[in-house]
């Protein structure tokens, strides 16, 4: 076929170039169900013609005036069979996290008009049933799992007939690399959400011009688990169907590491939390080993921690570290399935350290840079070697323009930044400046044309002494050390820097133990003199890498893990800065007093 314009022409390039065998698979009782690319062709075919036989359509083709489909569920092939089928008629899909709180779902089902609700289980079905008197619009909702006394989704593909499968063809072709193609509500750390519009032409840009920086090679296999509702993984989703890569659903978060055994996946996608805790688990399991065999865990981890990218190593480094990657990384290797090939990381900054130590281990991580309203990808690190550098979110990637403004803020401009949001030109125009999109970012470039992020524009703070203090440095700093699970950086209008700190407990427990402590209730461990004691020479000791204003002088430590159930973390595992100071504004209180 010619070159692509559209997303959906993903399906006629797969079955081109290189038709699969299982260009989705997921879970079904305990089995993998593959789907080949001609299944997924004529899934797709026969939903868009049930969707036009029960009226779905382009409308007036003007984003307030097409159809609008949501979709609330976990990753699985119906998510992106839904996907393309509602592409391919002119409608808009309207993806929603499912651990949205019931006040944002009515805003969000409401300010898009949706006429049809797909939902993955009871639960959810329940949740969105429960505001159909509040929603005007709302004339279906259906369910990918079977459940009682609601529609299943093959209703739809039920409804298709003559008629409207002879209409289709008319349909796809009358659909632009111009038109909208989603609407993505950003939930952000603040306000209500905003409906980020996205064209075809904005994302397959982003996708084809991304496609090059991820390894070669055909019939590779990916296991998704990071939300497809996140711009992030839809886009290399995208990237996968013209790559010719196989997607594995992940059954769960919980189910990651047995199904990175059982896929044996090539690449996958993830965010710095997720790999913080892989990385934590593969240290507990060097902590548990003794003699000879802790020694060599630990020897390989401090080879690994010196690790540099395109600069040659001393000889006798090299040696060791083909010695380390035989004995233990391999290990290591083995515990993803022994394939992985690289992986991708975004949505917040990853951890130099960790990075630098999974590619001593022969993992290649790439991280890049990038928000909903840029389709996401501004910048990212490449598979090739000479393409990545440490601390950093890699080079631009094609077709991609930024510049840094005097203040430091980047701004970007392209074929992938956003239609605008969502009946919201106020906002749009908040956010544009001409043709260059405001991202909110502070970065510079390095003499090497790699993007640098240091800050968020909005975290910035100002002590009551006047000076700036960017907040993520020393987060990600002070996270390095293996007794703290999450930290937020305080002191906006206060006298010094101050910390929030929620201790990894597992860590924190084992060596309260070692010193003869009984206690096991975190709440009250925090409270010991000793514990404290821990975590004052833990900052003290990390205090040396800043500057006189930016050392923690004081902080608080929290018994709760934040989560995105209990609302302090984004569904993209961002910190809510707001929320939390509002929640602890008692120990924030604490750490300011006299």
């Amino acid at each position: 076929m010619q070159t692509p314009r559209r997303l959906f022409d993903c399906l006629e390039w797969q079955l081109d170039n290189n038709p699969l065998p299982d260009m989705l698979a997921a879970k079904e009782g305990g089995q993998w169900k593959k789907y080949s690319t001609a299944m997924v062709k004529d899934l797709v075919d026969q939903l868009s013609a049930g969707l036009i036989a029960m009226g779905i359509g382009p409308g007036d083709r003007t984003p307030e005036g097409r159809d609008k489909i949501a979709v609330i569920s976990k990753n699985r092939p119906e998510w992106v069979i839904l996907d393309l089928a509602v592409q391919q008629i002119g409608a808009v899909l309207t993806p929603i996290y499912p651990t949205i709180s019931i006040n944002e779902l009515e805003f969000v089902l409401s300010d898009a008009a949706v006429k049809m609700v797909f939902v993955n289980d009871e639960e959810l079905f329940l949740k969105v049933n429960s505001l159909r008197g509040k929603l005007p619009s709302l004339q279906s909702i259906f369910t990918f799992e079977h459940v009682v006394n609601a529609r299943h989704w093959k209703e739809v593909l039920q409804e298709a007939n003559d008629a409207s499968k002879a209409s289709l063809p008319a349909l796809r072709d009358a659909v632009d690399a111009e038109d909208i193609v989603t609407i993505i509500y950003t939930s952000g750390t603040t306000g209500v959400p905003k409906g980020v519009m996205l064209s075809h032409r904005n994302i397959l840009s982003n996708t084809l011009a991304a496609k090059p920086h991820f390894p070669p090679g055909d019939n590779m296999r990916a296991l998704s688990f990071l939300p497809l509702n996140h711009i992030f993984e839809r886009v290399v989703t995208y990237l996968y169907a013209f790559k010719g890569t196989a997607i594995y659903y992940s059954e769960s978060l919980e189910t990651i590491g047995d199904n990175l055994k059982e896929v044996k996946p090539h690449l996958f996608t993830t965010v710095p939390r997720l790999l913080e805790k892989v990385y934590d688990k593969i240290m507990a399991k060097g902590n548990e080993l003794t003699g000879l065999k802790r020694k060599l865990f630990f020897w390989a981890h401090s080879l690994a921690e010196k690790f540099e990218i395109n600069q040659s190593l001393p000889l006798g480094y090299r040696i060791q570290l083909a010695l380390a990657n035989k004995i233990i990384f391999k290990k290591w290797r083995e515990a993803l399935g022994g394939n992985v090939k690289c992986i991708a990381t975004g949505g917040a900054a990853c951890q130099v350290r960790l990075i630098r130590i999974f590619t001593a281990a022969k993992l290649v991580v790439m991280e890049g840079y990038g928000l909903t309203e840029t389709s996401p990808v501004i910048s990212v690190n490449r598979y090739q070697e000479s393409g990545r550098a440490f601390g950093t979110v890699g080079p631009l990637i094609e077709d991609v323009e930024v510049k840094i403004e005097e203040d430091g803020e980047i701004l970007c401009k392209g074929p992938n930044i956003m239609m605008g949001y969502y009946k919201r030109p106020d906002l749009t125009a908040e956010v544009m400046k001409g043709e260059w999109f405001c991202t909110g970012d502070i970065g510079t470039f390095s003499k090497d044309g790699f993007l640098k992020i240091t800050d968020r524009k909005k975290e910035l703070f100002k002590t009551s002494g006047g000076k700036y203090v960017a907040p993520l440095p020393i987060e990600s700093k002070l996270k390095e050390s293996p007794f703290i699970e999450q930290l937020m950086v305080v002191g906006a209008e206060r006298k010094f820097v101050g910390a929030l700190i929620v201790p990894a407990f597992p860590a924190l427990l084992e060596w309260a133990h070692k010193k003869g402590i009984q206690e096991t209730d975190p709440e009250k461990l925090i409270r010991l003199d000793a514990v404290k004691d821990l975590y004052r020479e833990l900052v003290e000791s990390f205090n040396k890498f800043f500057n006189q204003v930016e050392q923690v002088k004081r902080f608080e430590l929290l018994a709760k893990e934040w989560s995105v159930d209990t609302g302090e973390m984004t569904p993209k595992l961002s910190v809510k800065r707001k929320l939390i100071l509002e929640k602890y504004k008692d120990a924030v209180e604490r750490i300011y007093q006299e």
